[in-house]
Formats: C-alpha cells, sequence, structure tokens
C-alpha cells in the first residue's frame, strides 16, 4: 500500500500522554503559530488537571489514545520510558502506514518502537527540559520508512520550543549525557556562581538574578557571534586582570574536565539503561 504523505497544510497532531513535555511542545507549537490548538488534541484517562490544563489553551481532550490516534496525522509518545512499550502496543492494531509515528521517550531505540508499533515511520527525538521555555536542544534522527518530507514536519514542530538538530541514533546516548543531563550541570554552575557572590557580599537574590542572566548572556554571544567559546574567554581575559585569576581558581579544580566527566558518566549509564 502506498504511503501518503502528511498533509503540510492541515495536519494534525495528537500526544499520548498528557504530561510536562506534551504540554509544553503544544504550548509552543501554539504560540509559534505553527498549528492552531484546534489541530492538537491528547487524552486525559483520570487526571482532572491535566484535562483542565491543555483545554486552557484550546487543545482538544478525549478520553482515549485510541481517539488521539484516529483523530491525528502525527502521533507523538510522550509518556514515561517505563510506559511506552504498553502505549504503543495496545494501539498497534489501529496504528496506519499513513501515520507518523513520534518519540520522544528517553533511551528507548527506534528498532524497539518499530517492532512494538509494527510500523517503520517513526522518528525518534531527544528534547530536554527547557522545552518549557522553548528554548530546548532536541536532537531527532528518523526511522527505515519515515521520509524527508516527515523529518520536516517534525523539525517545524520541535523547531518551535527551541533548537532541533539531526543526528544518527547512535549518537544518542552521548546526546543525552550533553543535552539531556546538561541542564541540571547548568543548573549547579548557576547556584554555585550565586553562591560566590554572597561569599563576596551581594545579597542573595541579587547574586542569583546576576548569576543566571550571565550564563544565559554568554551562551547567547556563543550562538550568535559564531565564535568559539575560547575566542570569547579570551577577549574577556586582560594580563593579570580580575578573570584570568578566577580562571585560574577554575583550572586548578578542574573545571572543564570535571563537565568533561559528567558527560560521559551521563552517556554510560544512558547507555547501560538502554541495554537493561
Amino acid at each position: 500500500m502506498e504511503i501518503l504523505p502528511i498533509p503540510a497544510e492541515s495536519f494534525k497532531v495528537g500526544f499520548i500522554g498528557a504530561g510536562k513535555m506534551a504540554e509544553s511542545i503544544a504550548r509552543g507549537v501554539v504560540a509559534s503559530g505553527v498549528l492552531p490548538p484546534n489541530r492538537i488534541s491528547t487524552a486525559v484517562h483520570s487526571n482532572l488537571n491535566r484535562r483542565d490544563v491543555f483545554e486552557s489553551f484550546g487543545v482538544n481532550v478525549f478520553s482515549s489514545s485510541e481517539d488521539v490516534l484516529r483523530e491525528s496525522d502525527v502521533v507523538i509518545f510522550s509518556v514515561k520510558p517505563q510506559v511506552v512499550k504498553k502505549a504503543v502496543t495496545e494501539l498497534k492494531s489501529k496504528i496506519s502506514k499513513n501515520k507518523l509515528l513520534v518519540s520522544v521517550a528517553a533511551g528507548i531505540k527506534l528498532k524497539d518502537l518499530q517492532e512494538w508499533s509494527g510500523q517503520n515511520r517513526f522518528i525518534r527525538v531527544m528534547p530536554n527540559t527547557p522545552a518549557a521555555v522553548g528554548e530546548a536542544a532536541s536532537v531527532m534522527s528518523l526511522g527505515t520508512g519515515a521520509t524527508e518530507e516527515d523529518g520536516a514536519i517534525v523539525s517545524k514542530l520541535f523547531g518551535s520550543v527551541g533548537k532541533i538538530l539531526r543526528a544518527d541514533e547512535k549518537m544518542f546516548d552521548a546526546v543525552t549525557g550533553l543535552s539531556g543531563s546538561g541542564p541540571a550541570y547548568i543548573f549547579l554552575a548557576i547556584e554555585a556562581l550565586a553562591d560566590g557572590g554572597v561569599a563576596a557580599g551581594l545579597p542573595r537574590e541579587l547574586a542569583l538574578s546576576l548569576a543566571s542572566q550571565t550564563v544565559l548572556g554568554a551562551a547567547t554571544m556563543v550562538s550568535k557571534t559564531g565564535k568559539h567559546p575560547g575566542v570569547l574567554k579570551d577577549d574577556v581575559t586582560s594580563p593579570g586582570g580580575t578573570t584570568i585569576a578566577g580562571v585560574h581558581e577554575l583550572e586548578k579544580g578542574s573545571f572543564r574536565a570535571t563537565l568533561m566527566n559528567a558527560v560521559v558518566a551521563a552517556a554510560n549509564r544512558s547507555r547501560e539503561l538502554s541495554q537493561s
């Protein structure tokens, strides 16, 4: 049977799972104008609070996942990794080749998703928690039956909540170690910078505001200037000045090596979990 392309101007999106990630993506899609809310749906089985959340910005809320599947061209599985197999297999008999399937479940490989669904038109996406504020760093990999047009649609959807890049699935454990777990490392860094400010005499609120804005500004400079971080660091580090004194302390504490080790450790743990 011929696989029909997803209608780019009229497609509907459905979420299997009505948690925070589904909410973040749906809100981003609506806010950016990619889709109106009446072309988005999800299902809420018992948690009425989640129903209220989605209905508050116009999303259709059904009582069953089968209804979401029937009404959608693009179906995004946004459930926890430990229940994604059950969610997919329960719908297997009702999934056709004309549905584009997407998973955001961490650690679940395309080969398993394709086996459980009986379909190979699957795309795996690894977003991260800053999707909640429209600043996700997401990576996607296409299954064997997904087309370039399918990839473009998913890029458009997830591009509404940040930046989306493409990589071979074999890199996803490393992606998890860097962008998946990375927000936690940066939260620690912001907290530590703020604590340093307090130790140097700043009020807590001022120190935290300065620390978070400094990290945001530095990241924006890397993103927008295209300059290597080392070059930007050198630009602000004058001979015998305050910044090089601070950098020296970071180097004595193996700051860079510690961050590198954190990424590798998280990637290794992701690899272990995906094999269990």
